[in-house]
């Protein structure tokens, strides 16, 4: 079973998505952005929080490859911004506990 941070590497998503999420992950901010997609009041821990932005953006990926209707670009790159947003909190996190 791959851990958090394996399972965001190995995704394989189109360069312009990558990228433009790389370039929105420094604006991500956690109880504004984070709040507004999984639409809750409580925050989760960054452990959780990335496991449900996981299972969203797969759900995004599918409708991208299906050519849906309801599919939007702009809301699969704040996803991948979240996740990688999560991603770094989590990683800083666990530097200043060691």
């Amino acid at each position: 079973m791959l851990d958090i941070h394996q399972r965001i590497a190995t995704l394989k998503r189109p360069t312009l998505l990558a990228r433009a999420a790389r370039f929105g992950v420094d604006d991500y901010r956690r109880e504004v952005h984070l709040r507004r997609l999984l639409a809750t009041d409580t925050l989760p821990r960054h452990g959780a929080a990335i496991m449900q932005l996981l299972e969203l953006e797969e759900n995004m990926n599918t409708r991208r490859r299906a050519s849906t209707g309801d599919y939007s670009p702009a809301h699969h790159i704040e996803l991948l911004i979240a996740l990688l947003g999560e991603a770094q909190l989590m990683r800083a996190t666990a530097m200043r506990s060691v």
